[in-house]
Parts: structure tokens; sequence; C-alpha cells
């Protein structure tokens, strides 16, 4: 069935929306659809029988018959009247003419003799007054009205258009009109740019999200915990009640105490069980599972910081809602206008001859009924617009909460959404919540975690692993993993290993199994905010010694940390400062009671004050700062058993006096400060244990003189520095047996060097020293001497002396030969020897020899 200009197919085309669409189709909305296809069903009808048999028939009025039309309305309004006029006009036809034979024989003269004269006039006027009417009736039906056939034709198309009402003519094209544009409406977000790349994009990730195998085994094992815990559970907690009271008696912190105030507590509803062995993925749903995951992430970030479908969809069915009260509003006025009687008075007199004409509309009674039809399903349709308003209104739809979610399964951390996100969650859920529960799998953390673990236990084999474990420069088997999803179980599994480093591992978990590895010492943690069970902790708290972590921002520091009981040494390695450079304070050191080394590697503006609760037992003191000033350095006083201090690039001015209180300290090292005097000096005579000092990567101008009086020093680092003379001073360090003063600018080497007997390194690479003093040689301790990057043009032969030589370095310097007596450092061999190749080929064979041979084996052996 066609209209003229375009198909039925193609009219219902406009309504066709593709299947992965129908997930966002409330009911509300796929019932508009129908009664908007049973709209243009009916309007097309209504077209087609207007474009095949709509047509008027006229025929004039004639003025003698007034009367008639008066009978006829009569007879309208009485069938019986009617039913008379038809058996006078046809049946009595012959007893009129009786009648008028009657009296015209009886005007003629000749009566008849049985009638009286009171019968006779009676009947003369029932005659005279049927035959008047029976005149008009005949005078009506047969009399011709003087026109053609073409006359005919002319005056009904012109009467068309003239006396039949612009609606009746053009009503089945206005609810076509109507209708397109009701079905337009609906389908406008999902054709609007801004819209339909977030739709289909829902609808692409829902689709695979609901089909995806993660999600059903995600929701299986989620009903197996549930069920392995409402088995477990008295059990559980009788269990738990005896780890507690057998913790408590083994000295652990009190969790209402320590716990408490460090952040970090332990769960006491429920025991670590096994979890039941898991169905692995194939590789390929994997994968994909991984890949959804990601998608529902970045679909997240995009659409819900806006409204826009929500508003859209407000938007078109307000505009539906008010079509339909305009359509209804004046549909309602004109219906009564499509009558099948018209009177068409057109100017054709002069054509015709005849003004007034009586038309029939033969479509009238079709259309008004297919009217009726159409207004009622504009009436339907408006109730549902009408349903839709009330729904969208009723309740925020910018919220969605997956509540029922997280207490039907064990993803409690599924986050609401709002704005669009929620918008078109809440249409899924119009056709089938389901889509929405498994949707949700993809929005939880755990869920995602849950994945990861999988995959990585089934890529992350105990034989893989054991290929990856190293044995390291401290002799200890060490396995490194970094930037994984977690930590494989089968890590558990290598009972041997002493040192594990994690690093960027931001799901990371300690399982009971890590009490399987008795002979781990040492744990990395690199970014990585592990969290440990109960058991797993219990431990640690007993067996690991080394705890390395690095981090951000303090919350990536793991609380358990400060309750481990038995650690030996703790390395802190990130910001303790906030934006405003104030100092964020570590948590509670006191249970780490028996911490001899603490390293903080950050940008501290004085030492946090619970240091000082491992001061008494603490033994060594590494503070590294980004160059950040350390101004408040009092708490260091209190810390009398610290034997080694480290304060490195602190941005210190001058030797801080808190320092001369440490009376046990052996080794100072205050690398890359701005110290440019060393006065107070002389205040480390009364640290009677004091061997090492370093002053090295400063602006120190000279060394004072009273450096004499720290008599103990065995090590002195005075490397990157201003210093332009040794001072003899310093020579009257009998005990001295490390000297670095390279990278200066010094020139001379002093004779009195010759005093340092015990001198076994001396480094002044860097210099501007010319000549080697023969007092040099009398060092004959030596073991390293570096002379590198100076302007020594010679080396004396006395260098034959230094019999314990084993590295010297004379590259960058103006000679132009090396003495023989190299041959008589019986330790010095070639890997030792740093200079130029020109210089080491000039040698005797047989020095070259002596330093060539058996240098493998002289190496080993050191």
């Amino acid at each position: 069935m066609a209209t003229g200009m375009f198909t039925l197919a193609e009219l219902t085309s406009l309504n066709d929306v593709q299947p992965k669409f129908r997930i966002l189709k409330p009911w509300w909305d796929v019932f508009m659809d129908y009664l908007a296809v049973a709209m243009l069903m009916t309007a097309i009808f209504a077209g087609t029988m207007q474009l095949t048999k709509d047509q008027v028939v006229c025929l004039p009025i004639l003025d003698s018959a007034v009367r008639l039309n008066d009978l006829r309305n009569r007879q309208r309004n009485d069938m019986h009247t009617v039913s008379q006029f038809n058996v006078l006009a046809n049946t009595d036809k012959e007893n009129w003419e009786t009648k008028t034979v009657f009296l015209e024989g009886t005007s003629a003269g000749t009566p008849d003799s049985s009638l009286s004269a009171a019968t006779h006039s009676e009947l003369y006027s029932t005659i005279s007054t049927d035959h008047k009417v029976m005149s008009e009736r005949m005078s009506y039906g047969g009399r011709k009205t003087n026109l053609d056939y073409q006359q005919y034709i002319f005056i009904n198309q012109m009467c068309y258009h003239v006396a039949l009402p612009w609606y009746s003519k053009y009503f089945p094209y206005l609810a076509l009109i109507h209708t397109i544009i009701l079905m337009v409406s609906s389908n406008f977000w999902f054709k609007y740019p801004k819209t339909s790349s977030k739709i289909e994009h829902f609808t692409s990730i829902l689709g695979k999200c609901f089909e995806s195998p993660w999600t059903t085994k995600a929701l299986s094992e989620t009903a197996c915990e549930d069920s392995e815990e409402n088995k477990q559970r008295i059990i559980s907690a009788k269990s738990v009640g005896k780890q507690i009271s057998s913790s408590s008696d083994e000295g652990s912190p009190n969790p209402g105490t320590q716990m408490n105030k460090t952040g970090f507590k332990f769960s006491a509803e429920k025991t670590i069980i096994e979890a039941p062995a898991i169905t692995i993925l194939d590789r390929k749903d994997g994968e994909q599972a991984k890949a959804l995951f990601e998608k529902v992430r970045k679909f997240r970030t995009h659409v819900e910081d806006s409204d826009f479908i929500y508003r859209l969809y407000v938007a078109q069915t307000i505009v539906k809602t008010a079509k339909f009260i305009f359509i209804l509003c004046y549909t309602l006025t004109f219906v009564s206008d499509i009558n099948f009687e018209h009177i068409c008075k057109p100017t054709v007199e002069h054509l015709i001859g005849y003004q007034s004409f009586h038309c029939t509309h033969n479509m009238a009674f079709m259309l008004k009924k297919l009217l009726i039809s159409y207004i009622a399903l504009i009436c339907v349709y408006g109730f549902v617009c009408l349903y839709t308003l009330f729904w969208l209104f009723r309740r925020s739809l910018k919220e969605y909460s997956f509540e029922k979610v997280r207490e039907e399964s064990s993803f409690s951390d599924i986050p609401d959404v709002k704005n669009d996100f929620a918008f078109l969650l809440h249409m899924v859920d119009q056709y089938d919540q389901l889509y929405s529960k498994r949707f949700g799998v993809f929005l939880s953390e755990v869920s995602e975690n849950k994945l990861r673990e999988i995959s990585l236990n089934h890529e992350w084999t105990f034989e893989k692993l054991r290929q990856h474990v190293i044995r390291n420069a401290q002799d200890k088997q060490e396995l490194y993993l970094f930037m994984l999803s977690g930590v494989p179980d089968a890590v558990f599994d290598l009972t041997d290993l002493e040192m594990l480093k994690l690093e960027l591992i931001p799901e990371a978990k300690i399982p009971p199994k890590v009490s399987q590895m008795t002979n781990l010492q040492e744990l990395h943690l690199y970014h990585c905010p592990a969290k440990i069970d109960h058991t797993a902790f219990s431990f640690l708290r007993d067996h690991l010694k080394c705890l390395h972590v690095k981090f951000i921002d303090m919350s990536e520091i793991p609380a358990w940390i400060y309750l481990l009981k038995n650690l030996r040494e703790l390395y802190l390695i990130g910001s303790l400062s906030s934006e405003n450079n104030k100092m964020i304070g570590l948590e509670s050191l006191r249970e780490l009671r028996h911490l001899k080394l603490l390293y903080i590697k950050s940008n501290l503006t004085k030492i946090p004050s619970s240091i000082t609760e491992v001061a008494p037992h603490l033994n060594k003191l590494i503070i590294l700062n980004d160059g950040t000033k350390l101004m408040v350095l009092n708490s260091l006083k209190k810390m009398i058993n610290v034997t080694e201090l480290e304060l490195q690039n602190c941005d210190l001015e001058r030797i801080p006096h808190a320092i001369f209180s440490l009376i046990n300290l052996q080794e100072l090292d205050l690398k890359s400060n701005n110290i440019c005097a060393i006065e107070e000096i002389i205040s480390f005579q009364h640290l009677k244990r004091l061997t090492c000092l370093k002053l090295w990567y400063n602006k120190i101008v000279n060394i004072p003189s009273s450096i004499s009086q720290i008599k103990n020093l065995e090590s002195l680092y005075f490397s990157h520095n201003k210093l332009e003379s040794l001072p003899f001073a310093l020579f009257n360090l009998q005990k001295l047996r490390y000297l670095d003063v390279s990278h200066n600018t010094i020139s001379i080497i002093p004779m009195e060097i010759g005093f340092l007997q015990n001198l076994q390194y001396f480094l002044i690479t860097g210099n501007r020293v010319e000549m080697l003093p023969k007092q040099l040689f009398k060092c004959v301790k030596l073991r390293t001497l570096c002379l590198g990057q100076n302007h020594i043009a010679s080396v004396p032969e006395m260098i034959g002396q230094l019999l314990q030589l084993t590295h010297l370095e004379l590259k960058g310097n103006s000679l132009d030969h090396l003495p023989p007596q190299l041959l008589q450092c019986r330790f010095l061999r070639k890997s030792g020897l740093i200079v130029e190749d020109h210089l080491f080929d000039a040698l005797p064979p047989e020095v070259k020899e002596a330093l060539n041979q058996d240098n493998t084996t002289y190496v080993s052996g050191i």
C-alpha cells in the first residue's frame, strides 16, 4: 500500500531501532512505538482511501421544492411518515385516479345518487388536497434540471474545494505528519551527535559485560564464598578467640590502643579460610574481561560528569506531550466539520443556471470513524507521555545505587554512579534489572582484583618464579617482582627465599602462606601498600629483620609495619611533608623495640618526634633530605646510643651542636650540605669514639688546625670542597688510614704527609698538584693512591717502596713515561693501574708481563 510519495516500508524504517538498543527502551517507549505505528497505519489508510474514492456528488436546489424539503426533513424524524409517503406515491396511485374520475364525473353533472351533498363536498375536498400534494411530489421527482453530464462533473469538482471543510480534505496528511514527528521525537536521543556515541558505547559495553564468562564466574564465586562462610561461621568465631588470646599472651600490642592509634587492625569476625579452587578462565576470556574493566572505567569517567542525555530525554518527552495536547485540542475542534451533507453556493450561476447545490461527501462516514480512532490513539499516547513525565520527575534519576547488588554479593565496593551514567542504568532496569547487576561486577575493584589474581596465578607458576630467583651481592636468594597485578600465590611456596622485593603492585596481599617462608628476613615494598592477614602478620612480626618502604605519600605506608617488634632495620623513602611544607609525623615507633637502623629519605624540616621513641636503642640514623633545610635538631641529643649518623643534603650551613652530645658516635656523615666553615670541629675532641668524619660535597675553604684534637680519627673525607691547602695539624692524626681530599684546588702535598704511617688510602684526584714529595712514599702501608687529573710531570722511582699498593691512578696528568720500579709493587696489576694506554705500552716488557700475569687469580684472592 503506497501513499504516492513513499512506501509504508520506508515509513516504518523511521522507527526501526537496532536490537542492541532495546535494553534502553522501557515499556512506555515500546508502547508508544506501537501506538505510533497504529496512528501511521490509520493515516496511511485514510490517505489511500481519499486518493482513490474521495469525492462529492452535488444536485441543484430548486425553488419549487422548498415545501418538499420541509416534508423530507420531517420524514427524517418520522420513519412512519416516510412509509406513508411511499405508499401514497406508488401503491395508491390507482385509487387517486379513481377519485379524480369520480370528481370529474360529479362536476360534469352526473353525481352518484347514493351520495349526499355533504359527502360529496367532503370527498371533493379530500381528492383536491391529495391531488395538490401528489402534484408537488410528482413535480420534484420527475422535473428535469436541464444539466448535462459535464456540468455535473464540473460542479462536483468545484464544490469539493468550495463546500468541503479543509479538515475533511487534509486530515489524513496532517495525521501522517504528526505521527512522523512523534516517531522522530522518540528516536531523537539515539541519533543526536552528543548522545549517540555515548549510548552506542554503553550498549556495546553492557552487552559484553552481560555475556562475559567472567561475570558468571565472579557471581558464582561469590555464592560459593558465602556458602563457605556460613558453614565456617561458628568455627571462625572460636578460632579467632583463640588466636587473639594466644597473641596477647605472646606480648602483642593491645588492639584497643596501638592498633587503633596506627589506624591498623585485624578483623576479628572471621578467620582465614583457604579459598576454594577457582576455575581458571580461558586466556582469551580473561584478556577480554580485563579490557572490559578498563573500558568501563574510562566510560564512567566520560559520561558521569554530565547529564545531557537525561535532559534531552526529558525535553523530547515534554515535546511529545505538548504535541499530544496540541493535536487533541484542534482535532476535537474540527471533528464536527466532517459531515455527509453540505450546501454549496459557488458563483457560477451564469454557467450552470443554479445558485445553490446540495452535495454529499461519500467518504465522510469513513473519515469520521478513522478520525475518532486517531483521537483515541492520540489520547492513549498522551497518557503514556504523562506517565513518562511522572516517572522522570518522581525521583532522582541522576543517582543510581548498587545497594541491592552489594547486599547480594561480596562486591561491597561497587560505587554508586550519577548523572547520565545513572540515567542509562535506570533505563536498563526497566528492561531487565539483571543487566545492571551483571554490569556492576565490572565496577568493583574487588572483582577486578579477583580476575587479576586468577590470571596472575595462572601465568606466574612456581617454575617460572623459580627462574627469576637470583643470588644477590649479599649472597642472599632474592626475588624481584615489578608491576604485577598482585603477588602470585606460588611466591609463598619458595621456602628458601631470603629477600622479597615488590614494586608497583598496588593490590599486594600477604596471605597466611607466608609462614612457610621461614628463611625470609628482608622485605621491600616500593609503592606497594601491601595488605596483610592476621596470621601472616604474626609470622612477619617474629621473623622479619629488614624492611624497605618506598612511597609517594604517607597513605602508602602499611600501618602494620609499626608493629613489627623484631624488626632490626627500617628504610623509609618518600615525602613526609605536606604541600605547605609542614611536617607530617610518622606513626608511633615505640613497638619497634629492637630497631637498630633507621633510614629516612624524604624532605624533612625537623627530625620526627616519633624517632625519639626508638632513640635509646637506635644505633644508626640516616636522613637524606632532598635539599629541604633541616632546622630543628635538638632531638638528636636523646640518641645517646647512636654510633652512626648521616645528615645528607639537609642544607646545613654549620655542624649542628646537638651532634656534640652523642658520646657514642663513631661515624658522622654530613655530605652534600652548604657548610663553609668548620671551626666547631674542635668540639669533636669530646667524642672519644669518633673514627670517621665525612664532610664531603660542601663548600669548606680551609681545615682548622684544631682537627688534630680528634685523636681517634681513622677516616677523613674532604672531597668536593674548596680547599686550597692542607694544614700541618692534619698530619698529626697518627691513626688516620683513609684520607680523601679529591676534587679541590690543592696545589701542594705537604711533606708532613710522611708522618701518616698508617695511611692506606690517599685520594687527591682532581686537584692542581704538580710534584709528588718523596715523603709520600714513606707511607709504606698505602694500598690505594689516586693522583689522577692533576699536573704531575713525573712519578719518582721511590714508588717502588709501596709494596702493598694495589690501586694506582695516574690518568689525566702530564706524564711522559712511567718508572719501571712499578715492578716492585708486587700486588699491583694492570686492572689496578689507571693510566693512558701509550704510557703502559712504553713500559719494559718484563714490567708489563708482571702487571698482566695471574691477574684473575689475584683478584679472586683479594
